[in-house]
């Protein structure tokens, strides 16, 4: 179960709400005004999803929606406003201010639940989405790539290392990538030299059969 922090002034809201959410299984913190909820959301553990009145003294819920948004380490948090004014032009406004949702109030219990449910489901989603990142990066950070200029022997076809020290050219991809070969023959090669050295061959043969 997430995390949930509610931001409330009026008690007996809180009070209700708070009481709701350990029903359901929630962990809740709570904070009376702006200023506390701030304070909490800057110590470790952080909430996941945050319930905001709008109408708070000091720092509002708008303001505290803005204020999260512009922090690199709490931009994720999920926001849900409460408000006791309806209105289109209120619920575009607490939207714009960061919130992910809006809910008026008195609260309908179900609504409530149902909403936290879905926040749930992004969160969830979020840290899924996190988690294939880190192991993406994890993953591209153990990739070797060669770059830059290689010297190479014209005739012998061998790399010099950063050691200044030449190898073959297997060897040094080995040592830089994650590639394996396996050894084999062309069909130029056969022709030029594995042909020309069993036709050698086959003449020795004769040779000492004569």
């Amino acid at each position: 179960m997430s995390h949930i922090l509610i931001a409330e002034d009026d008690p007996v809201a809180l009070a209700v709400t708070e009481a709701a959410l350990k029903n359901w299984g929630y962990q809740t913190q709570s904070a009376q005004d702006g200023e506390s909820a701030w304070q909490v959301l800057n110590t470790s553990p952080r909430p996941s999803i945050m319930i905001v009145d709008w109408k708070m003294p000091g720092l509002d819920g708008t303001d505290l929606c803005q204020k999260i948004r512009q922090s690199e380490a709490l931009k994720s948090i999920y926001i849900i406003m409460l408000t006791s004014s309806s209105g289109r032009e209120n619920m575009v406004a607490g939207l714009n201010s960061g919130a992910d949702d809006y809910l008026e109030k008195p609260l309908d219990a179900m609504v409530l639940k149902a909403r936290i449910g879905v926040a749930q489901r992004i969160v969830s989603l979020q840290d899924e989405l996190t988690r294939k990142l880190s192991e993406l990066q994890e993953a591209m950070d153990n990739v070797r790539e060669l770059r830059g200029l290689l010297p190479i022997c014209a005739y012998c076809k061998n790399i010099r290392n950063d050691d200044n020290y030449w190898e073959k050219l297997e060897s040094y991809l080995g040592h830089h990538t994650h590639a394996q070969f396996s050894h084999s023959i062309c069909p130029s090669c056969y022709e030029t030299v594995v042909n020309e050295e069993l036709q050698t061959f086959k003449n020795k043969q004769q040779d000492n059969e004569t």
